[in-house]
Parts: C-alpha cells; sequence; structure tokens
C-alpha cells in the first residue's frame, strides 16, 4: 500500500518555503514590472534556493527525492514564483548522472541552467546533428546555458548548450515567459544517456507541472473562500448561500484530491516502481483537469471583481491554464491512460 504522508522534515520545509514566499511576494514583485516587461526571475529566489539547497534537491550529494520537491513546487505554485524550480533541479540531477560540466555550479546558482526535450538526433562517428525544436522552457531568456535530453538514432543523449537561438511564445501566462529553442547543430560534445533517462526526465517535468497547478488551485480556493466570507448580498455573506457552499466543496474535494494523486506520482519517480508512466498520466490527467475547474469556480464564485486586471485570480487562473497545455495535456495523459501496454 502507498501512503501519501508527508514526513516531519518535508512538513517543517514546506513551512519554510511559504515563508520565505510570503516575505518575498512574487506576485508583488510581478506587479511592479507587469505593464512594461515581461516577468523575471527574482535573484533573491536564485540566491536563496541556492542556499537552501533546493537547485540541487534531486542530486546524490544533498540526497532528496522527488517528494521533497513536489512540496517545494507547490509552495511555489501557489505563490505564482517565475523561478521555475522543478526545472531546475530535474536539470542539475540530469547534468550529475551524465556528468556534464558546470553541474556543481548550477547546484550553488552560480550558473542557471535550463532543461529542455530536443528533437530526435542523428548520432554519426560521435557527431549528434540536431534539427527541430526543443519543448516550450520555462524563463530561457534568465538561463545562462540549456542542459537539452533527447533520443536520438542508436539510443538516448543529453548535451550542454552554452547559447542557444530562442523563440518566445505568445502564451496566457503572466507569471512567466516560455520559449522554444531552435537546432541547426552538430554536436561533437555530448553524453549517452542510459535506456528510459528521457522518459524520467519527461515523467518528472510532468507531475512538477501538475504539482505546481495544484499549489495554484489552493491558493485560488484559499482566496474564494475569504471573499465568500466577506462580499454580501441581501444583507449576509454569500457564502451562506447553499449553491456557494457546494461550489467551495467541490474546490476543496478537487485540490486534495488532486493533491494526493500527484503525491503519489512523486513516490513513484521516488522509488522507481516501474510503473511510473501510468501513475504520472493517470496523476497530471486529473490534477490539470482539477485544478483548471477550480480556476474556473473561483472566477464565478468572485463575480465581476475576478474578471479585473488588478485582481490576482486572472495571474492564477493563466498559469493553470498554460500548465495545462504543457508537458502533456489532460487529453494526451488520458490517451496514454487506455493505449495498449507493451506485453
Amino acid at each position: 500500500m502507498m501512503v501519501c504522508e508527508m514526513s516531519a522534515e518535508q512538513q517543517q520545509l514546506a513551512a519554510a518555503e511559504k515563508a520565505w514566499l510570503t516575505r518575498h511576494d512574487p506576485i508583488a514583485r510581478l506587479r511592479t514590472q507587469l505593464d512594461d516587461a515581461a516577468s523575471t526571475i527574482d535573484p533573491d529566489a536564485v540566491a536563496h534556493a541556492a542556499e537552501s539547497g533546493l537547485l540541487g534537491l534531486l542530486t546524490p550529494d544533498i540526497g532528496g527525492s522527488h517528494t521533497d520537491l513536489a512540496v517545494v513546487s507547490e509552495a511555489h505554485g501557489s505563490a505564482a514564483s517565475s523561478l521555475p524550480l522543478a526545472d531546475l533541479a530535474v536539470g542539475n540531477w540530469l547534468m550529475t548522472i551524465a556528468d556534464l560540466p558546470d553541474a556543481a555550479a548550477a547546484s550553488e546558482g552560480k550558473v542557471l541552467v535550463g532543461l529542455a526535450r530536443g528533437p530526435i538526433g542523428s548520432a554519426t562517428r560521435g557527431v549528434l546533428d540536431l534539427h527541430g525544436e526543443s519543448s516550450p522552457v520555462p524563463m530561457a531568456a534568465d538561463m545562462d546555458r540549456f542542459v537539452v535530453v533527447g533520443e536520438h538514432s542508436d539510443g538516448e543523449y543529453a548535451a550542454m548548450i552554452p547559447a542557444a537561438q530562442t523563440q518566445p511564445m505568445t502564451t496566457l501566462d503572466v507569471t512567466r515567459t516560455w520559449s522554444r529553442l531552435a537546432f541547426e547543430d552538430s554536436l561533437t560534445d555530448w553524453e549517452r544517456l542510459p535506456d528510459g533517462t528521457v522518459a524520467r526526465v519527461r515523467n518528472a517535468l510532468a507531475v512538477h507541472r501538475a504539482i505546481d497547478s495544484i499549489g495554484a488551485a489552493a491558493r485560488l480556493l484559499d482566496m474564494t473562500v475569504s471573499y465568500a466570507g466577506q462580499r454580501e448580498q441581501f444583507g449576509v455573506p454569500i457564502g451562506s448561500f447553499q449553491a456557494v457552499k457546494h461550489h467551495c466543496a467541490d474546490m476543496a474535494l478537487m485540490v486534495e484530491a488532486g493533491r494526493s494523486v500527484c503525491w503519489a506520482a512523486a513516490l513513484a519517480l521516488t522509488r522507481d516502481t516501474g510503473n511510473e508512466q501510468r501513475v504520472m498520466s493517470a496523476a497530471c490527467a486529473y490534477a490539470k483537469s482539477a485544478a483548471s475547474r477550480v480556476a474556473r469556480t473561483a472566477l464565478q464564485v468572485h463575480g465581476g471583481i475576478g474578471f479585473t486586471w488588478e485582481h490576482d485570480l486572472h495571474l492564477l487562473l493563466r498559469r493553470i491554464k498554460v500548465n495545462e497545455a504543457f508537458d502533456g495535456s489532460v487529453r494526451a495523459h488520458r490517451a496514454a491512460l487506455v493505449a495498449p501496454q507493451p506485453a
């Protein structure tokens, strides 16, 4: 039986990270630049993540797990942080196991190394040819270099790209920027990876993207319950109306269920059970859909004020909708669940 419960250490980690994010509110920082420029990574957030060991959390030196990372991924999703912590942590783990340069510097926050899933390459006589585009990469403009992982004609590869051509994407999300990397490269400095590494990276990114959405949905639930207790209609708080009570109860159910399935997926990644693909797809399909429904209901309960630019609701809703589309849509994860399994 899989027990989905935070340890005392993980509870302390969650409390510490939430406290730091409260003191260094990412949304307050975003509001100062939202009308004039795209979101950027807070240098203080990088320094904090490095000092706390979060950037190298999954590396053997620190020995953290995906459940540990899930704790901080949810906190950053709730705060709408621009720091792509899960991407950086998974990328640092990949750099370490592939023995790529700058792994130690990345864990210490001296360089920011973005993680991208690259196109299928062709390896001939030690040269890796890459042509095409990467998966969407968060905050690519703020990265110093990139670690690219993918498949080639005879296996799997990882490579450091010191200066990649980025193609900015236009998305709903204003809490983070998104880009694709364009490749027309012949690389001689790359590493072969054990079979299954690419799938592990893909699964990890998908799970933590869903956890980020659950964090944002949890904050929307808190905002909605608070608003329903303050907003009055006919002389009483709207939270006293049965219909609003049901809305809030449904939101709470979806948040807790989404958190549980994502925790189970993080445990499957941590324990390398062999069925993490199906567990991941089940978790992402439910959690992404649930978070989107929570956002929609929050907007409905807030009414007209929820549509305004000045209210924070739309920032979290936008983040959830973009998470829903990237690293496997709900439709794609559901399709993976019903696809025939290899004998």
